[in-house]
């Protein structure tokens, strides 16, 4: 081979060298950290990517991201969200999946997160929060660390999805009246279970049709989970007890106790017991599904409620929608006697434990993360519940956020509007700012401010407010401030594990619990006590006391890692 020959020989291959070398390079700059596969690109934009979820809270109102908001939510991630939703008891959904070890996306378990955690499920987030996540990090603060799972494992497997930093203006779950009830009987006092059955009682005799149908006293919901909201729950608040799910706790000694086997939920039962007996509690309020439910509240002719305001939202939006604003409902601090006092507006610190996880099937975690933290910032938060500018709210000339008349007139009477715009459909699937938090400018993340509850009642409510002195519902309530802010947030937010020794016992308390407690309303008040220490002997044969012994424990526990 001639010298030239070897030359040019050398020439090539020394190029095909450098263009290896380079091509290596390439390859691994691009599988480092920083070139993850989020800033993959389609012209521009990150490249589409769907994730599947699971919520345990059903969302009648999901239409994927076919919205105004959810159109824009894609654009600016590239991210498509698949919705699951549980119909029936969650907890049923959620032990198939631990079970068969194939998992979606994201999952929103609430209170059965354990059964995930156990199975391996559930991926840690602290790793990928520190590494990619700056605005989560600033939207819960001091929070992260109470979203710690146990004293034994400081992994972060959920995000709380419960407003940071919430200031809360409207009682939340109480008993409920039809405005014209009250109207109609020159505005008693409402704040004993006696004053709430008077007023319905007097009132349906006056009454027994409304519109040609028959009218119901008082209806509850009983469908599935649902029991412990509108049945269970109230004996709780009836008697002076904050909302701490199945439990009671000792301010004091921080000791926990089955709720159902305090005396004074026993007479609350009583006197729903008595209530049938008299022929005011609806027969098919333990037979009824939520859709039942609903559509009897809907018709106006539902006199009075016991339950939280997020279940009976859908039937108060289609009153108003319908002009029927006289069948809509007030709400008021009922107590069993007038010896407690309702703790609506107890402060419990911020409750971060359930909440969002990302699986351990997820295809990329780091763009789920990535995408959470954009759900997170500022951006995002504004148009979750504003929506779009020039749509659905406007700036003044100072650029500050405001509705016209129409554009709120449009959000309290459009019974379709979340689900048309998807405006606050899909916050309650990322972190978020709550009522009263202000972004950068100064301006409130969300529309809701005090000076505007007033604005957006109805007349007749404000006719009500007027008659009982006061200018919101709040005012009916004791002020939180007079309670002492409870240090373990909320007992039903506290995890155990699966081989717990509460785990069992829980269980079968529960499933016990939700065949007596309906047994012993429904019965001849004669049978009611019989009924009832059936249910008590029952308990303690499924080893309550060594149940409580262990959830006072960790409730303590909770108190000591809070503190920190």
């Amino acid at each position: 081979m001639s010298h030239t020959k070897k030359m040019l020989l050398m020439g090539f291959i020394t190029v095909l060298l450098l263009f290896v070398m380079v091509a290596c390079n390439s390859s691994e700059e691009g599988s480092s950290d920083d070139q993850d596969s989020t800033n993959v690109e389609i012209d521009g934009e990150a490249e589409p990517i769907t994730f599947s979820f699971f919520a345990a809270d059903n969302n009648p109102d999901w239409d994927g991201m076919s919205t105004d908001v959810g159109e824009v939510i894609l654009q600016e991630t590239g991210v498509s969200l698949d919705g699951d939703f549980a119909i029936g008891d969650p907890a049923e959904r959620i032990s198939l999946m631990a079970a068969s070890g194939s998992y979606p996306d994201f999952v929103l378990p609430k209170g059965d997160g354990n059964l995930l955690v156990d199975s391996g499920a559930m991926l840690d987030l602290r790793p990928l929060i520190e590494e990619h996540a700056p605005n989560i990090q600033e939207v819960y603060g001091d929070y992260m660390n109470r979203m710690q799972w146990s004293e034994n494992d400081d992994s972060i497997y959920f995000l709380g999805t419960y407003p940071v930093d919430q200031e809360n203006w409207e009682p939340g779950h109480t008993f409920w009246l039809q405005h014209d009830v009250v109207k109609e009987l020159g505005y008693p006092e409402i704040n004993t279970v006696d004053d709430f059955e008077s007023a319905i009682k007097e009132y349906y005799e006056m009454y027994p049709e409304i519109d040609g149908q028959p009218t119901i006293p008082l209806t509850l919901l009983a469908d599935d989970w649902r029991l412990l909201i509108s049945v269970t729950n109230p004996a709780g608040w009836a008697t002076g007890a904050p909302d701490d799910g199945e439990w009671f706790i000792d301010e004091d000694t921080h000791e926990a106790m089955l709720r159902y086997r305090r005396p004074e939920e026993r007479e609350y039962f009583r006197w729903l017991n008595h209530m049938n007996a008299e022929g005011l509690l609806d027969p098919e309020s333990f037979i009824q599904q939520e859709d039942q439910y609903k559509s009897k509240i809907a018709s106006g002719r539902v006199l009075g409620l016991i339950d939280a305001d997020w279940s009976i939202g859908e039937p108060q939006t289609a009153l108003r929608e319908e002009g029927k604003h006289e069948r809509m409902y007030g709400v008021y601090p009922v107590t069993l006697d007038e010896s407690f006092e309702t703790r609506n507006f107890q402060n419990t610190g911020y409750i971060p434990t359930w909440g969002i996880g990302i699986t351990v099937d997820n295809p990329d975690p780091v763009r789920a993360i990535k995408f959470l933290d954009w759900m997170a910032s500022e951006e995002a938060q504004i148009l979750n519940n504003w929506g779009i500018e020039d749509v659905h709210y406007q700036l003044d000339e100072d650029g500050n956020r405001y509705l016209t008349s129409e554009q709120r007139q449009e959000r309290l009477n459009d019974s379709n509007y979340h689900k048309r715009t998807g405006i606050g459909m899909y916050k309650a699937y990322a972190p978020h700012y709550g009522d009263g938090v202000l972004d950068s400018t100064g301006q409130p993340f969300t529309t809701n401010r005090p000076e505007q509850l007033r604005e957006d009642y109805t007349e007749i409510e404000k006719e009500v407010l007027d008659a009982y002195g006061v200018e919101i519902w709040a005012d009916l309530f004791p002020d939180g401030d007079q309670f002492p802010v409870k240090p373990w947030g909320v007992a039903w937010q506290i995890n155990w594990d699966s081989d717990s020794p509460i785990a069992v016992p829980f269980q079968q308390i529960q499933d016990t619990m939700f065949t007596r407690i309906p047994e012993a309303i429904l019965a001849n008040p004669e049978d009611f006590d019989t009924i009832y220490d059936r249910f008590m002997d029952e308990v303690e044969g499924h080893g309550v006391y060594e149940m409580e012994e262990h959830f006072t424990e960790l409730v303590q526990k909770r108190v000591e890692l809070w503190s920190e």
